[in-house]
């Protein structure tokens, strides 16, 4: 019995000397554990609880401007405010409801709702004027808070709409070149911190912190305002007189791929891009009407395909003098068709023209003669050449969605269809791939790579990055180059594109009309492609009218477009006139001293002008003459016109 208590008190004295050694193990490992978090942890859990007690709000960075050749703002940012409430820090909901109610013009329903709701921050609403956001945060209301922030601004408006693009409600590029330039237009948002305390109430005398935000880039472009603007003018007045449903105007450097101007009328509202510019008959479900906004914002310069008929004659013509099988003394013959294999295809004169040379087939702009040439190419050449110019690939052009040349493989290509791609049927490539393919055909025979995107600046216009453009040499010969640019310049001269004749300058070009598919729908394209001076280009335009009513033939109502825009862009871009002594016989030209009206009051100088007998071009808009062409003082020979170009001045 005694062992049995001895026995029973030693194993007690363990269970005590067990619990003891166990609770000395976990108080030091909770002491290490305490010491851990205290002092190796502690900069993380000061961090958490610090975020714990402190609110967060952003502050939007100002994005980067887009800016024209000129140095005039194109797109920019206007402030506004983005009117919150803290839920925890509202000491009076009905008065906040109320006021808010009166300056937003919020329904009372919505707005008690979002006062009402139990979060960190409720936003009340975005993009609210400055002056509105001003007099709200006069209000001095507890919980509501006004940040400033800023919205994209469009100056003007439709201007360049699906070159520039627009930016959504988070400030970021949606399309054009908003999107394409995002890394650099974008800037780095800032943080206002604020302390609170354990209800999330501020704590006033803590004030906050802040992380101001940096701005974003400039981007400047090859885009010229005054040439957009005159280009979008003469794109509008055909698509009205012609019952058009869309008209597309490239004007770009052939020599380097600068772009100064790309209209696709119609053009939407930056300012207002999700309102449709059609009228809708009922209600349209969300995918229906985003259906349409995205068709809205197609630039359908760079987006979508079409045939491109005649114009296409300038790529057969150059492979035929690159492969050597045809000269512009050559003899063919017209008799208003060809027969290929068992299809009968007819030439635009149906008469037919009769015996020609190569050369008049050019300026007639002859089916027959050109399936005769594509023929002597062969399909091999053909393509070889497609290739070398660059029509099997994407241009590259500095914008999102470029569409790609839709064309028959090579072994499915037959004596029918390189007969019909010899005069540009059966076959779509994009306005911008038909431009700088006539480029490179008309600049000495260097592939360009069309472009908006000059440099990047920081605010103060230092450039922070310029950019370049891949390049091709001697993609055609110069021979070549020669013969190209003299048969052109012919066809405006004496053949069909004559409606684009302008005395004083040596134009070349080439008109195009083309069936929109399905054959037999009745509707058309009419075209023209033009450059100048054609010995030495400096200048290429392009206009493409979809579905013209009435007269739809591109020599007939696409080249006066272009002989209109020429008109008025050469004497600007300083390309003056040279008259061979006919045409100062035949138009009647004299030279005399320009007046000068530079700093002139708008209605002054309009007044003037009037009385002299002179016709005037109003370019931009203001109220004061800040430039003129011809200028004053200057000799010149077309004494009835002077283009005036306008600023404002307050």
């Amino acid at each position: 019995m005694c062992d049995a208590m001895q026995k029973s008190k030693t194993f007690q004295r363990k269970k005590i000397v067990i619990f003891f050694w166990g609770c000395t193990m976990i108080i030091t490992l909770l002491t290490i554990r305490l010491g851990y978090l205290m002092i190796y942890r502690a900069d993380h859990y000061k961090e958490l609880a610090t975020d714990l007690h402190e609110r967060e709000r952003s502050i939007k960075a100002a994005r980067g401007k887009i800016i024209d050749t000129n140095g005039q703002v194109l797109a920019d940012n206007k402030t506004v405010c983005t009117i919150s409430v803290i839920h925890s820090q509202i000491e009076d909901a009905q008065k906040v409801i109320e006021v808010l109610h009166k300056e937003l013009g919020m329904d009372i329903e919505t707005l008690t709702q979002k006062v009402n709701k139990v979060s960190s921050r409720e936003k009340i609403k975005t993009n609210v004027e400055k002056e509105i956001g001003d007099k709200i945060r006069n209000y001095k209301l507890a919980g509501v808070k006004v940040d400033e922030d800023y919205k994209r601004y469009y100056p003007y408006d439709t201007f360049a709409s699906k070159v520039l693009g627009f930016t959504g409600s988070d400030n970021q590029g949606i399309i054009g070149l908003e999107v394409k330039y995002e890394e650099y237009l974008q800037g780095q948002n800032g943080i206002i911190l604020t302390l609170t305390d354990a209800k999330g109430v501020e704590l006033a005398y803590a004030g906050e912190r802040r992380k101001e935000a940096i701005p974003g880039n400039n981007l400047r472009v090859s885009l010229d305002k005054n040439i957009q603007q005159y280009a979008a003018q003469v794109a509008e007045k055909v698509c009205e007189k012609k019952g058009a449903t869309s008209v597309e105007v490239i004007v770009m450097r052939p020599q380097n791929g600068e772009i100064l101007a790309m209209v696709n009328v119609p053009e939407f509202h930056l300012n207002d891009p999700y309102t449709l510019l059609e009228e809708t008959n009922g209600e349209l479900t969300s995918e229906e009407k985003q259906n349409r906004l995205n068709q809205m914002w197609r630039n359908m310069c760079i987006n979508d395909t079409y045939e491109p008929g005649s114009t296409f004659k300038i790529f057969t013509a150059t492979a035929g003098f690159e492969s050597g099988v045809v000269t512009f003394q050559d003899a063919f013959s017209c008799p208003g068709f060809r027969t290929v294999e068992d299809r009968r295809i007819r030439c635009h004169k149906t008469s037919g023209h009769g015996s020609e040379s190569f050369l008049q087939g050019l300026m007639n702009s002859c089916n027959p003669v050109f399936i005769d040439v594509g023929a002597r190419v062969g399909v091999d050449n053909f393509y070889k050449y497609m290739e070398q110019f660059g029509l099997l690939s994407k241009t590259g052009i500095d914008l999102p969605g470029e569409a790609a040349t839709i064309m028959h493989k090579k072994e499915n290509v037959g004596p029918v269809e390189l007969a019909t791609m010899s005069f540009g049927q059966s076959f779509q490539i994009t306005p911008i791939q038909l431009a700088t393919t006539v480029s490179t055909i008309i600049n000495g025979g260097t592939r360009i790579t069309p472009h908006f995107g000059v440099q990047i600046e920081d605010s103060e216009g230092n450039v922070v990055k310029r950019f370049t453009y891949k390049e091709t040499k001697g993609v055609v010969s110069e021979e070549t180059v020669e013969k190209m640019r003299y048969g052109l310049e012919q066809v405006v001269a004496e053949g069909g594109g004559n409606k684009a004749y302008i005395p004083g300058y040596h134009i070349g070009g080439k008109t195009a009309t083309s069936q929109t598919l399905p054959r037999g729908s009745g509707k058309y394209i009419a075209s023209f492609i033009g450059f100048a001076p054609a010995n030495e280009p400096q200048i290429l335009a392009m206009v493409v009218i979809h579905n013209p009513q009435g007269i739809y033939y591109g020599g007939t109502i696409a080249a006066p477009v272009v002989k209109e825009l020429f008109s008025n862009i050469l004497p600007y871009l300083g390309l003056e006139p040279e008259y061979s002594e006919e045409e100062q016989k035949t138009y009647d030209i004299g030279e005399f001293d320009m007046p000068n009206y530079l700093g002139m009051e708008k209605e002054e100088a309009l007044s003037k002008l009037k009385e002299a007998g002179m016709e005037v071009e109003l370019q931009g808009e203001g109220n004061r003459v800040k430039e003129q062409f011809p200028l004053a003082g200057e000799q010149v020979k077309q004494k009835n016109r002077v283009i005036l170009w306008l600023e404002s001045v307050e």
